[in-house]
């Protein structure tokens, strides 16, 4: 089985009168992507990010912000359908908490069960604390934390808070979260070591490390919970974002195993695809799709993080 995780940057389709068209691959954070604006340019971008999904090839795809089912749906049916790839027949994209409605997905070509949704669990439901001035139920997930089975593998699919515009708040987000991820895993899989379990996503931890001396999600890092399958890349090659402001980059992206999964594949070692990202992300020097330019069109902020589990 080979899974992949892909963050494709508000993705969204839109009515235009009577035609429906998506959205480009844009946050509108950068001012030389904002000044290129075009509904040609938008259909570019959303030709990369059907080409690295096709790239990709997996049996399983773990989306972030994605709008809803609907735009899920009808971006399998134009760009991914009949484009001499085996298609994706069974997609959720659920509502969640996102007030701007960018939610996280799945696509996968096997059948998926036991699919659930997490956006309506609340602090009270799990003894969590709520931020500052909000009562007991305060939902904790910013988006979402949904989850299906895939075969004899659990999907935990997850899009945790951005690491702005306030650092302490949203540290404090995140590490709820990732705290809440935690127990939603130990719930479901009490009292089975040999269970085969897998967190994608985009965590949005960034590089710098809080005040506190610890990452948000250090909850999902601790010794025995699970093994992140990203560090069994080189340090130097694990970056999958560029910070279009700063310029830095950092490694959100993530596949997290259960120690039953990581043992079973001690050789699985994740992959980057990189060659949607746009030109202006100079630290990549391999070849880039037919098409993306120095800011825009391109695939996503994001590159694709895939791994193969030959046999699951």
């Amino acid at each position: 089985m080979r899974i992949a995780t892909f963050n494709v940057q508000r993705l969204r389709l839109r009515q235009h009168g009577d035609t429906a068209r998506f959205d480009g691959a844009n946050d509108g954070d950068n001012p030389r992507r904002a000044a290129t604006e075009t509904p040609a340019l938008d259909r570019m971008d959303r030709e990369l990010t059907a080409a690295v999904i096709r790239q990709l090839d997996a049996d399983v795809i773990a989306l972030q912000e994605v709008f809803d089912q609907r735009t899920l749906d009808r971006f399998h049916e134009d760009f991914l359908q009949d484009a001499g790839v085996e298609p994706w027949p069974h997609r959720v994209c659920l509502p969640g908490n996102d007030g701007r409605g960018f939610d996280v997905a799945l696509m996968s070509r096997l059948p998926l069960s036991d699919v659930r949704s997490h956006a309506d669990v609340t602090c009270a439901d799990l003894g969590l604390e709520p931020l500052a001035g909000h009562g007991p139920d305060e939902r904790i997930f910013r988006r979402d934390c949904l989850r299906a089975r895939v075969g004899p593998l659990t999907f935990y699919v997850c899009h945790f808070k951005a690491p702005y515009p306030d650092k302490d708040r949203s540290y404090f987000l995140r590490r709820r979260e990732a705290e809440a991820v935690r127990m939603l895993v130990e719930r479901d899989m009490a009292g089975r070591d040999d269970a085969l379990w897998l967190i994608a996503g985009d965590l949005n931890e960034p590089l710098e490390v809080h005040d506190n001396g610890e990452p948000a999600i250090a909850p999902l890092l601790a010794p025995g919970f699970a093994v992140d399958l990203v560090h069994r890349i080189p340090d130097s090659e694990r970056w999958s974002f560029r910070d279009p402001a700063s310029g830095t980059y950092s490694h959100p992206d993530a596949l997290l195993a259960s120690p039953a999964l990581a043992a079973t594949f001690p050789d699985a070692v994740p992959t980057l695809l990189r060659g949607g990202m746009e030109l202006d992300v100079t630290r990549y020097s391999g070849p880039h799709l037919a098409g993306v330019g120095q800011t825009r069109p391109h695939a996503s902020d994001h590159a694709a993080l895939a791994v193969d589990f030959a046999g699951l």
